[in-house]
Order: structure tokens, then C-alpha cells, then sequence
């Protein structure tokens, strides 16, 4: 590279070489091509570098705001639910006083001609409340009501198997036992698993405060139905019965079962499946008390489960004869057995009422995106014309 720099001091005096002039043109045109690649790599790694930054930058923001944004929905189907709920709330209160006012105006009779039985089609909320001039017309245009009310005690009760005659003595009822087997063999189960739901549910109260509610002790139904089973029945091996077929097994374990507040809690009976549950869940219910099955209300399977020597057709053309004109009193009850072949009724009013406390109030609420499916248990007190909400559930 020095041999193309002409010394200074000659370069007046002699022309440099042709050959020489070539070699130094050729040297000035490398050096321009390395210095324009070593140029172009260096402009082509800050590219690259400038492109990843703006990657990365864009992969961070782009997180950012689709966390943002889920915490924004988030945030917006927590305000939905919430509303959902109080709208199926103010649904719940306006059932309530449905219940209220047909309780003070029914005379005491629950049928199923009443307004209670009406049940709801899906419906657009704003139909209900009216449009409250042009600010509010908007409101309740995207929420819709549904529901129904059922007659709990339509049901044959689980909680019957079990009669407190003293403040926490539990007795097996023997003829609840046999009108819940009778029930199972009408359904085609097998009536043996009656015995075993009897079991399960005097040991689930043994721990619970309904086992000081006590019942009529004159029109206990055991009094007259032969022996029963008295004690704990917490499987501490003390209890003596004459009746083995009905005993606890004696493990020695001192554990209560949970108290039954459902028909699937009939799974956790030996010899109960889901099939099993699913067959009985239209005419079996669990009620905090001890109940009697309205007449007015009650299917033919139940009704045939209750009345010794009704058969389950005679029970239809009782329940046909019914919608026509439904009972009054007992005594229309007891005439009505009486045209339909039973014969020698003995009369227990534990088992047979005309009205009914416990109704069970399903409701669906759909408020834009959010949905709530709510189940509730009330209880009305025909002493002082309240209700009160015994247990809800609700499905999202």
C-alpha cells in the first residue's frame, strides 16, 4: 500500500509509472469496497437490532393491553352477575308476596289452580316494569325473567321417616317406611332401600337442631303402626330394637353423615345410584320438618304411597277428578278415598292436608352476557302471614 504514496520530494521531477498508477487505482478501489461493506454490515446489524427492539416492544404492549383488557371484562361480568342477582332478588320478593297474598286470601287451601301456579315465560324485564319516560326507556331491555313455583309438599318428604316424639329422641316412623316403599315399588325400584334412607336420615339429624322439633305425640303415626326404633342411632352399639331388619350396623365409628337437605343426597345411601335419584326426584323432596302431602297438589304415585289399598289407577282418577274441583277440607279428601275403593281409612293428619307451607321457587334471570339459575325454599307461615327463605342455590 506505501509503494502507491509518491514521495513528495519527486513528485514534481518524474511521472510516476503507468503500472505503478494502475496498482494504486486498484488499492484506492478496495479500500472503498471494504469500507462500504464494513458501511453496509453495520447499517444492516442496527436494522436488525432496531426490528427486534420494536418486536419486543410491541409483544410487551400487546400484553399489557390484553391484560388490561381481560381485567376490563372481568371487572364488567362481575357488574353483570351482580346485577343479575339483585334483578332475581327483586323476583324472589315479588314471589314472596305472590306466596303472601294467595296464603291470605286462599282460605288455607294450596291448588293448583291458584296464581302461584302460573308459571312465567321468558319475558323481557322492561314488560314488567314499564317504560318510566324516555331516560329510563333503555333499562331492562336486555334482561329477561323465567321461573316457576313448585308445591314442596306435592312430595312425599324424606324428613317423615324420622318422628321426634321427645326433644332429641329420634324414632323411625314405620309407616312412613311403608308408604316411601310402596312409593318405590310403584316407580319399579326396589322398596328394600327404603330402610336404608330411614337410617341415613336419622343419623344425618342426629347433630342438627330440627331433632327437638318435636311432633304431636297423640297423633304420632307410631303409635299405632307396631314396634320403632329409639336411641341415638349413632352406630355406638347401645341402641336395643326388636326389630333387626331396621337396626344400625354397629362399627363403632361415632360419624354422623351430613344432614340431608336435597334428594341427591340419597347418593350417599347404600344401594342408591344416580339413576335411582333421577327416578325419584319428581315425587321425593327433603323439607326441614315434618310435613303432610297436600292432596290438592300430590301426583297419583304419592298419593297411592300414603293411602293403604289405593292403587296407582284409582289415584289418577282421584287427581282427574281434582282438577275439576279440588278438595276443601280433609273430610272432601277422605270422601273422595272413599268413592275411589278404599275402605276403612284411618284417618292421619300428619300425612294429609289440604294446604301447604314449603314451595320451592325456580328462577332464571338473563342480564346481557350474565346468567343465574336460582333455586330457593320458602317457607310460609300461615300464623303470622310471613315467609321466610328456608335455603337458596344458585347455578351460573
Amino acid at each position: 500500500m506505501k509503494a502507491c504514496l509518491p514521495n513528495p520530494r519527486y513528485l514534481r521531477r518524474k511521472p510516476l509509472p503507468a503500472s505503478r498508477a494502475l496498482l494504486c487505482q486498484q488499492h484506492a478501489r478496495a479500500r472503498q469496497r471494504t469500507s462500504v461493506a464494513h458501511r453496509s454490515r453495520e447499517s444492516g446489524a442496527a436494522i436488525i437490532s432496531a426490528l427486534l427492539v420494536v418486536a419486543l416492544s410491541a409483544i410487551l404492549v400487546s400484553g399489557i393491553l390484553w391484560r388490561q383488557q381481560v381485567q376490563v371484562r372481568r371487572i364488567e361480568n362481575q357488574r353483570l352477575l351482580a346485577q343479575a342477582q339483585w334483578v332475581g332478588r327483586g323476583a324472589l320478593d315479588w314471589t314472596r308476596l305472590i306466596l303472601r297474598s294467595e296464603g291470605d286470601t286462599s282460605a288455607g287451601i294450596t291448588y293448583l289452580g291458584g296464581v302461584w301456579g302460573v308459571p312465567i315465560a321468558k319475558t323481557r324485564l322492561s314488560d314488567f316494569l314499564g317504560q318510566i319516560g324516555a331516560t329510563h326507556s333503555g333499562e331492562g331491555a336486555e334482561t329477561y325473567l323465567s321461573g316457576s313455583i313448585e308445591d314442596a309438599q306435592a312430595k312425599f318428604n324424606l324428613r317423615n321417616l324420622v318422628s321426634t316424639t321427645a326433644p332429641g329422641a329420634l324414632q323411625l316412623n314405620l309407616q312412613a317406611i311403608e308408604s316411601f316403599q310402596r312409593l318405590l315399588g310403584f316407580l319399579g325400584l326396589n322398596g328394600q332401600l327404603a330402610k336404608n334412607a330411614a337410617l341415613q336420615v336419622r343419623k344425618s339429624l342426629l347433630h342438627s337442631a330440627t331433632r327437638f322439633q318435636t311432633s304431636n305425640p297423640a297423633n304420632a303415626p307410631i303409635a299405632a303402626s307396631g314396634p320403632v326404633v329409639s336411641g341415638g342411632g349413632g352406630g355406638d352399639g347401645s341402641e336395643m330394637t326388636d326389630n333387626p331388619g331396621l337396626s344400625d350396623t354397629n362399627d363403632n365409628t361415632g360419624v354422623s353423615p351430613l344432614q340431608m337437605t336435597s334428594v341427591d343426597s340419597l347418593l350417599d345411601v347404600p344401594g342408591f345410584t344416580p339413576e335411582i335419584v333421577q327416578r325419584l326426584r319428581p315425587f321425593v323432596t327433603v323439607l326441614p320438618t315434618v310435613t303432610a302431602v297436600n292432596m290438592n297438589t300430590a301426583p297419583a304415585e304419592v298419593i297411592a304411597a300414603i293411602v293403604p289399598g289405593l292403587s296407582v289407577a284409582s289415584a289418577q282418577s282421584l287427581v282427574a277428578r281434582r282438577e275439576t274441583v279440588f278438595f276443601h277440607n280433609v273430610a272432601d279428601v277422605q270422601l273422595a278415598l272413599g268413592g275411589a275403593g278404599v275402605q276403612n281409612l284411618v284417618f292421619d293428619p300428619s300425612q294429609m292436608d289440604v294446604n301447604s307451607s314449603y314451595f320451592v321457587v325456580h328462577g332464571r334471570v338473563q342480564h346481557e352476557r350474565a346468567e343465574v339459575d336460582r333455586t330457593t325454599l320458602v317457607y310460609r307461615d300461615a300464623l303470622t302471614h310471613t315467609t321466610r327463605i328456608v335455603r337458596e342455590r344458585d347455578t351460573l
